[in-house]
């Protein structure tokens, strides 16, 4: 349970007990309950403006690059001739911004079931949000399991920008969106997907790994440090319908003055073969099959076994 005391925001988790992550308020924002969850904005003393949505920070102005840039660079510089990509979630506009980079790219088309997300990072999150007024960009305010469900072999990247896999979140990490996914891209379409962390929650980036594996012929798991996360790391989950991709060797790779221009600040091809170089725990976990989907399903989704995750 998160909680704001003594000038400061603190962000716990049963989801990591014992952890919390902790950022000075200057001065709070904007708060409020949209249809959907808690809306929070605040100014940090050291992170610029952050965006927190039923209490577990989104992204900080400061370090909103690391995961922006790698969630959109790893796939897309992995991809021959991205054209059509769908962004699921991501409402803040940060994954669409990086996205439109590449200039191969004529169509983004953003799923976010809660407009009021959209119009808090336009008025607090001008930088991330400034990307959603492309003329390439197309907003879907509603389910992104549906919008995939009717627009099949139609995107050549999905990129999910998902919250962690609390309540009915859990249906995100679950086969059959995967399945959904598989089914709305093209041939030698790529997904990449928001895949938690390995100190806290590597039995669930196991279990994502292992699903793509199955329902995929090429998956890979990378990660990048991200302070203001639980644990200062987040992990992406990749998988292909083309076996040939090497997700570890992009075939774009970026110039020094590609880079400069793209105005990068955390991504280059360095870090991104570097990024699928797991620690020793992390690569034996992830090559055995003791954390299996079906046990983190029966755990997790008992609760909510009625429940259907919206974007």
């Amino acid at each position: 349970m998160s909680f704001i005391k003594d000038g400061w925001f603190w962000e716990t988790n049963e989801q990591w007990a014992g952890f919390g992550v902790g950022l000075g308020i200057e001065k709070v924002l904007f708060q409020e309950k949209s249809k959907y969850q808690d809306v929070l904005v605040f100014k940090s003393t050291t992170f610029g403006n952050v965006l927190v949505l039923d209490g577990c920070i989104q992204c900080t102005e400061r370090d909103e690059c690391c995961y922006q840039e790698m969630i959109v660079h790893l796939p897309l510089c992995c991809h021959t001739d991205p054209r059509q990509v769908l962004v699921v979630g991501g409402g803040d506009g940060g994954v669409v911004r990086e996205i439109l980079k590449h200039s191969s790219v004529e169509k983004v088309v953003l799923c976010e079931i809660d407009e009021m997300v959209v119009e808090v990072s336009k008025k607090f999150l001008p930088d991330m949000a400034k990307s959603l007024s492309d003329p390439r960009v197309q907003i879907h305010i509603g389910d992104g399991i549906q919008f995939m469900k009717e627009h099949k072999a139609e995107f050549d990247v999905i990129i999910t920008d998902a919250p962690d896999p609390i309540g009915a979140a859990v249906g995100l990490y679950q086969e059959s969106y995967y399945q959904c996914l598989q089914a709305a891209l093209k041939p030698n379409g790529i997904i990449c997907s928001q895949a938690e962390n390995l100190w806290l929650d590597l039995h669930i980036a196991t279990m994502l790994f292992q699903l793509c594996q199955r329902l995929f012929p090429r998956a890979g798991y990378a990660y990048a440090s991200m302070p203001t996360y639980a644990s200062g790391q987040i992990g992406f989950v990749m998988a292909t319908t083309n076996p040939d991709i090497d997700f570890t060797d992009p075939c774009k790779k970026l110039t020094e003055d590609e880079i400069e221009a793209m105005d990068l600040k955390f991504y280059n091809s360095d870090v991104h073969k570097a990024a699928f170089v797991l620690p020793q725990f992390a690569k034996k976990e992830t090559a055995s099959s003791a954390n299996s989907l079906a046990n983190f399903l029966q755990q997790n989704s008992s609760a909510n076994s009625t429940a259907e995750f919206q974007f």
